[in-house]
């Protein structure tokens, strides 16, 4: 395994002094650093027991922005690791997915189209956990790469293949969920959650939204056999699980900070809303299971539509009027958003109601 060794000073941007490789003990001490934090493969031979921990941790104790001078808005900084093992990374200056990537592919030297997917506080493919359309200022960023590509031919048995579709936000579809007893699922030696679909067939799916690989895949008659050429998540190297930190899915406390990326490319820094968390999860599974898709940044705007909204056909209407409306959602469908964002609202639904629909 390929195990990336920290910038030497004479490699590091002069005009970019945040991201970067958090340099090793060794380095600090013969640059007279002021600032000493361990490199998390300082040595790869005998420490890899604690390399992920000690990284990982190390992060607990520095703060997220760094301080300006002149008084402009301070720099957020997020700790990164490649999910199948490297030093640590410093990562900032992003206001959206595309850019967060093209940070962490300088950082590590490596091709930003190799990036599939991002997870926040663990290396394991927990697609719970996966990067959407916003960080705590506190996570964790593991970025997960190419690895083996794989060509399989299905037969469309059933109506349904029985996959949830997302995507990465920067032209990468790939596989969030495996319906139990599906088509799918009966492969699931070959097929597994976190693959990215290149092709079907022989039409390239790079660059294509999940929801057009999702109607395609409906599309494909019953009794037709087709090839799926997928990429899996690079899984070599070590696997040390980091101590528990950052947010939890359905534990996010009141107050906490979040970067949200907007639609419009922007970002900023907001309070988690705990209400907002949970209607994004509930729009995301009736998502599911009209589309096919999981979409958080979908979700957003459609939670954004719906607040100020007093019924559903004002919410329908603002639905028309916006860029979601060229989904052509059906009536049924648009009334079940609405009655699923308004129990959301008005505190209608349990907790441990919510948290049975999620399981």
């Amino acid at each position: 395994m390929p195990i990336f060794p920290p910038r030497r000073k004479s490699q590091t941007k002069k005009d970019d002094p945040i991201n970067g490789i958090i340099p090793s003990v060794s380095d600090t001490t013969a640059a007279a650093s002021t600032t000493t934090t361990t490199n998390a493969n300082a040595n790869p031979t005998n420490a890899v027991p604690s390399n992920r921990q000690s990284s990982y941790s190390s992060s607990s104790s520095q703060r997220s922005t760094t301080s300006s001078t002149n008084g402009e808005t301070p720099k957020l900084i997020f700790h990164c690791q490649l999910a199948h093992g490297s030093p640590t990374g410093l990562i900032s200056g992003f206001s959206n997915v595309r850019e967060l990537y093209q940070k962490i592919a300088a950082c590590f030297e490596i091709p930003a189209s190799s990036i599939l997917f991002c997870t926040l506080n663990t290396h394991k493919i927990d697609m719970t956990q996966l990067l959407g359309g916003q960080i705590g200022l506190t996570d964790f960023i593991f970025a997960h790469v190419k690895g083996q590509p794989k060509e399989i031919d299905i037969v469309k048995s059933e109506p349904a293949l029985g996959l949830t579709i997302t995507d990465n936000g920067a032209g990468y579809a790939f596989i969030k969920r495996i319906k139990d007893g599906s088509i799918i699922d009966r492969l699931k030696t070959l097929i597994k959650v976190g693959d990215h679909i290149e092709k079907i067939n022989d039409k390239s799916l790079v660059g294509t939204r999940h929801f057009e690989v999702a109607k395609m895949l409906k599309e494909l008659p019953v009794g037709a056999t087709f090839t799926m050429r997928l990429v899996e998540p690079n899984a070599f190297g070590f696997h040390v699980e980091p101590a528990k930190r950052g947010r939890r899915p359905g534990d996010v406390k009141s107050g906490t900070k979040t970067l949200r990326f907007k639609a419009d490319g922007n970002a900023s820094v907001e309070d988690v809303d705990d209400k907002m968390v949970k209607a994004i999860d509930r729009i995301n599974s009736l998502l599911e299971t009209f589309m096919g898709i999981h979409d958080s940044d979908l979700a957003q705007q459609i939670w954004d539509l719906a607040q100020n909204k007093k019924n559903p056909s004002d919410f329908a209407m603002a639905i028309d009027e916006s860029e979601i409306g060229a989904f052509n959602f059906t009536d049924e469908f648009i009334f079940d958003l609405w009655a699923g964002i308004d129990d959301i609202k008005t505190g209608r639904i349990k907790e441990e109601d919510f948290e049975n629909e999620r399981l």
